[in-house]
């Protein structure tokens, strides 16, 4: 069974496809771990957070004009932070899930 996880916003669609076979489960189809995965996704939620950064700041100081972009680069860099904090939040929640299972 194959688990997809789409991030839409964050450049291409990250998948990660859960193995069962010799490489036992965590493993996506490419080879990458979860951490791998996750880690690339927190890169990605970071380098959209500075290009927003950016360009609030070279429309802030004339390098540019169009505040669309401006505009367009912070809500996909807020949006992008929101998700990246429910995907915390559940990580969260299945934690101590698993911590207050009875042995």
């Amino acid at each position: 069974m194959a688990d997809i996880t789409t991030i839409q916003g964050l450049g291409t669609p990250a998948t990660l496809t859960t193995q069962t076979g010799a490489a036992g489960a965590g493993q996506a189809a490419d080879g990458s771990s979860f951490k791998d995965m996750l880690m690339k996704s927190l890169g990605e939620v970071n380098s959209l957070q500075q290009d927003a950064d950016q360009q609030l700041q070279d429309f802030s100081t004339g390098k540019t004009h169009n505040v669309g972009e401006v505009i367009s680069a912070s809500q996909k860099a807020s949006m992008a932070f929101s998700m990246l904090v429910q995907i915390r939040n559940k990580l969260q929640d299945a934690y101590d899930e698993v911590k207050n299972l009875k042995v």
